[in-house]
């Protein structure tokens, strides 16, 4: 049997263009080192700017502690006032109670000593309207 002569392809003379396989990826962005600085320069911008307000901060809070101590013995002595004269009101209104009953001292403290006892808030407002006495003990917790 006869074989047909076969033509094989071949490649054209000089030989084939080169096949491009490299990544040619164009360059977007900084670079890393670049990122790293801008990050390290952020942080301690930020830090920068954090002990700064902590100074200013501390500055403002030493400017209310000084106002409270300025104006301590005046809120002292506006709550010594009216304890005063919620004490006196309630020596009245014991003088009305108790006038009938012999042998009774108004004012008498219940204390044995002489020192200044400061009274509890049920022996100041036992005389008074239940409101105040729970408005003073509760302040504006009302509960349901």
């Amino acid at each position: 049997m006869a074989t047909a002569k076969v033509k094989q392809d071949m490649p054209p003379p000089g030989g084939y263009g080169s096949v491009d396989y490299k990544r040619n990826l164009p360059k977007r962005g900084f670079s890393g080192y670049t990122m790293f600085a801008i990050g390290i320069g952020t942080i301690l911008f930020g830090y920068w700017r954090l002990f700064k307000w902590n100074r200013e901060r501390r500055r403002l809070q030493i400017e209310d502690l000084e106002a409270r101590v300025a104006l301590l013995p005046l809120l002292q002595a506006e709550s010594d006032r009216r304890l005063l004269r919620m004490l006196r009101e309630n020596l009245e209104e014991e003088a009305k109670i108790m006038k009938d009953v012999p042998g009774w001292k108004v004012g008498e403290s219940v204390f044995h000593t002489d020192r200044w006892v400061p009274p509890i808030s049920d022996e100041l407002y036992n005389l008074r309207p239940n409101e105040e006495h729970v408005h003073e003990k509760f302040g504006f917790q009302m509960y349901v």
